[in-house]
This record gives structure tokens, C-alpha cells and sequence, in this order.
């Protein structure tokens, strides 16, 4: 394509160089530049892409996007912020196809997983082609492509749409990050809908303050254009939204709303509610645990209905949902029960260990840890929610990255021996499940938490693949279980 055509309708300062050019890709990843490439100078938090601009010429790049003037023979796209003009062109360069679209965005702390596996579960049960994108990887027809981030980079998203659209999949479902909102990833995308499930504390490594990650959820909300905006009327940012937007589609059980529940039990395995689908009444057994994911099931009927799915269609498919990997997954069930979840969040937590309590018989025990280079203020929080809640705790290692892990282990135990003298650490995440394992005796429930159903363990730059049912099964088969 050529380079006149991609700046189209871009917030241009200057124009160095030749303009008529062919552009035959798009990178901001000095590495992966070829011959013909557009090359974006991104300013990350511990880089300036501007310093790579002459690695990216000897590489092949035929011009670059960049916030400054550069000293460089290569075309210069002057811009005010490369992230934003990196979006709107990989747009152009993929020909609009997000335009052409009905894309559905869902943004929260959490639930957002479930959340859009539900409803892309739904539409395909009621015969729409549809894709997701998110924590779990981009699935679509019968393809997989495995995750890199929530919210993939302008560059791969586009081309993800892209192909999704010449498949014939005319629609998506994707998880919005807090960081994809922050970093104009999403900021070109008109939204056919947009979900707002819930928040609470995370990332705080990032935004530095509650107030300022609240801000990058309610942006998305204003800035973006989005036809039917679906909000939790019983979170406090929820109704922030519908003040945003007034028409608003509320879904809850505490607070008045279009779309919400009653006569909620919770079993074993399952959950029961009578559901009120704007006026359409039926009972509803869902697959899943836990209140928090009668909250995702409903948000999940707002936008299917918005789409125009028949609410016996949508009550149907929400039925034949056996939930998502990772999280809240019980992977054994003998004299104990063992379930994994993604809870890496205080809340998260909060409510994964409040979901099970009332089905131990004897013990519950939470095997946890918390990621290395985030949020250092949640452990301590998160520590004090086990020791609460659980009845035996045992502290281990996450993510470490370029933490040392019994630094982090030692600050979530100073929450944890706050609440309780029943806990042990162990560093290698491995050896505590096994011991989780070894000492579990009948009626008791083991919780592994943080991790859901990632497939790796980042230690000190390496990725080394682990997985923490995989895990489970190899202990309990050692054990004859």
C-alpha cells in the first residue's frame, strides 16, 4: 500500500522525504523490520523507539513514524503521538475492516474472560460466526492463535481482524485491557457494544493510583464510540458509566436494573437464578460457581440481546456453558477437591475463596503467590484475604520475573500472619502443591490461585513452560490418585 493512502485522515505534523512509497509491512519491533517496512518509534516505559530508527534502515525501512525529527535519510511521518497514529494507520493498512464489523468490547478488572466467553459462546449457539480475542489467545472458526497480551498490539490486532473478516466472521469479541485503553490500542475501533463488569484494585504498579486506573476504564468509555454501552448497576464505577451515558443498558441484583436476577442458589457445581431478560422471565442453571458469575452470565444476555439473539436462544446457550479454563475449575474430585482459578486481583480473591466456603466439609486451603515487578501493595491485602478466609494457607511463588520470590512471599505473609497462625511458605510453586496435595484429607477443598490456566512461569526473563494442572495431575497420579 502506499505510504499517502495509510496517513489518510491521520493528524499529521510534518512530512519529511518521499511520499509515494510502497509500504509492505508494519512493525514497532526494530527486529522484526523487513524490506518495505513502516516503522513506529514508540516511546515505552524503559525505551525510546526513536534510538532504533537507524537499526530499522539498515534492516530495510523505508520510513518511519515519529514523534521528533530524526537525523535519518528515511521518510519521516512527524506525528503527536505515535501510538495514535500507529493505530489509525494499521487500521488503514488492513483496509478498515473493523469498520465493516460488529465488534463487542468487554472492560473490568474482572470477569472479563468469562464474561466474553459467554457471550461468544452464545452468539455461536445461536448460529453467529463470531471470534474472540483475549487473556486465553484469538479463537475463531477452527482456528487458535496462541495469547501474547489481553489486548494485542495495534499491528497484530488489525491483521487479526482482518483475517477473521476474510474468513467470513463478521463479528468479535474482545477483552479491552486497562493498559490497551491507556496505550491507544483500541482508540481507532467503533464498538458495536461495550461491557463494563466491575472494579477494584490491580495494576498499581502501572498507573501508580486507584484514581488514575479508573480514569483509563472510564476514558474508554468517552472516547470511544460505541452504539450500546451494557454497565454493572451494582459497582460504584458502573454508575459512574451510566452517568456517562445515560442510555446505558444496567444489568445487577442489588440495584435497580434493565436486566437482573433473583432467588440465586448456589450448589456444587452449579448455579441457579431466575432471570428477568428485559421483562422475559426464566430460571437459569448455569454450569458455573459463584455470585460473581451470575454477574458475568448477566452481562453476557444484555449484549446477545442487543444483537438480536431471541432470549430463549440466549437462556439456551448460556445453559450449554460448561465455563473457562482456569478459572474456577475444579480439576479433581476424590476425598478432597481441588480447583483452580485465575484470582490474582484482592477481590479476586475475595470472592473465589467466599464462593467455595460454603461447600467445605472440613478445610479450605489456598495455595497462592503474587507476580514479581507489579503491584507490591496488593500482597499484603491479599495475604490478609487468605488468612481470613482460608483455613491453611500456603504461600508461593507466581511470576516471579526480576523479583526475588521469597521477598514477595515474605509481604504476603505479613498480611497473612495477621489473620492466622495456620500457614506455610514454599518457594518452588510445584512443591507446594505438592504438599497441598500430600496433606488434603477428606471434605477438605485445596484452592490454587493466580496462575488460572497459564501455560508458563516467568523467572528472571525466561518463560519456562509450566502449568498448575498440569501439575495436579502428575502429583495425584504419583500419589495413586
Amino acid at each position: 500500500m502506499k505510504l499517502l493512502d495509510l496517513i489518510k485522515g491521520i493528524k499529521v505534523n510534518k512530512i519529511i522525504g518521499k511520499q509515494d512509497l510502497s509500504i509492505k509491512d508494519l512493525t514497532c519491533d526494530s527486529n522484526k523490520v523487513m524490506q518495505g517496512s513502516l516503522f513506529f518509534c514508540i516511546n515505552g516505559k524503559d525505551f525510546d523507539g526513536h534510538a532504533y530508527a537507524k537499526e530499522a534502515q539498515m534492516y530495510g525501512a523505508v520510513a518511519i513514524v515519529c514523534e521528533k525529527e530524526l537525523e535519518t535519510s528515511l521518510t519521516q511521518i512527524v506525528v503527536e503521538n505515535t501510538r495514535i497514529a500507529m493505530s489509525q494507520i494499521a487500521s488503514n493498512f488492513y483496509l478498515n475492516v473493523d469498520k465493516k464489523m460488529k465488534l463487542i468490547a468487554v472492560v473490568g478488572t474482572n470477569g472479563k474472560t468469562t464474561t466474553s466467553h459467554l457471550i461468544y459462546s452464545i452468539l455461536q449457539s445461536a448460529g453467529v460466526k463470531c471470534g474472540l480475542i483475549g487473556t486465553l489467545g484469538t479463537y475463531y472458526l477452527d482456528k487458535y492463535i496462541e495469547p501474547t497480551l489481553t489486548t494485542p498490539d495495534p499491528i497484530e490486532l488489525y491483521k487479526i481482524l482482518n483475517e477473521m473478516y476474510h474468513s467470513g466472521v463478521k463479528t468479535a469479541v474482545m477483552e479491552v485491557s486497562a493498559h490497551a485503553i491507556f496505550l491507544n490500542k483500541v482508540c481507532q475501533i467503533k464498538f458495536f457494544s461495550a461491557v463494563f463488569t466491575n472494579f477494584s484494585q490491580d495494576h498499581l504498579d502501572f498507573f501508580e493510583s486507584l484514581e488514575s486506573y479508573k480514569k483509563a476504564k472510564l476514558n474508554f468509555f468517552i472516547q470511544n464510540e460505541i452504539k450500546y454501552i451494557v454497565t454493572n448497576s451494582d459497582d460504584k464505577v458502573g454508575r459512574e458509566i451510566l452517568k456517562i451515558r445515560q442510555d446505558a443498558i444496567t444489568y445487577g441484583m442489588d440495584n435497580p436494573a434493565d436486566v437482573f436476577a433473583i432467588n440465586i442458589s448456589c450448589k456444587e457445581k452449579s448455579t441457579s437464578f431466575y432471570i428477568n431478560l428485559f421483562d422475559y422471565v426464566e430460571q437459569v442453571k448455569l454450569n458455573m460457581l459463584g455470585f460473581f458469575n451470575v454477574y458475568n452470565a448477566l452481562a453476557s444476555t444484555c449484549v446477545c440481546s442487543l444483537f438480536g439473539i431471541k432470549s430463549d436462544k440466549i437462556i439456551k446457550g448460556l445453559m450449554q456453558f460448561n465455563g473457562v479454563a482456569g478459572r474456577l475449575e475444579k480439576v479433581y474430585s476424590g476425598d478432597y477437591d481441588v480447583v483452580i482459578d485465575y484470582a490474582h486481583t484482592p477481590d479476586g480473591l475475595n470472592k473465589t475463596l467466599l464462593a467455595l466456603r460454603p461447600f467445605v466439609n472440613n478445610r479450605l486451603i489456598c495455595v497462592f503467590g503474587c507476580g514479581g515487578n507489579r503491584d507490591q501493595s496488593k500482597r499484603k491485602i491479599m495475604g490478609e484475604i487468605s488468612g481470613s478466609l482460608a483455613d491453611f494457607t500456603i504461600i508461593t511463588s507466581d511470576n516471579p520475573r526480576y523479583e526475588e520470590p521469597m521477598e514477595i512471599i515474605s509481604q504476603i505473609e505479613e498480611g497473612v500472619r495477621k489473620k492466622s497462625k495456620h500457614y506455610l511458605m514454599i518457594e518452588d510453586r510445584e512443591n507446594a502443591i505438592k504438599h497441598a496435595l500430600s496433606i488434603g484429607t477428606r471434605g477438605d477443598i485445596i484452592l490454587i490461585a493466580g496462575k488460572g490456566s497459564e501455560k508458563y512461569q516467568e523467572i528472571l526473563g525466561i518463560k519456562r513452560i509450566y502449568n498448575d494442572k498440569d501439575t495436579v495431575n502428575e502429583n495425584l497420579r504419583s500419589m495413586g490418585l
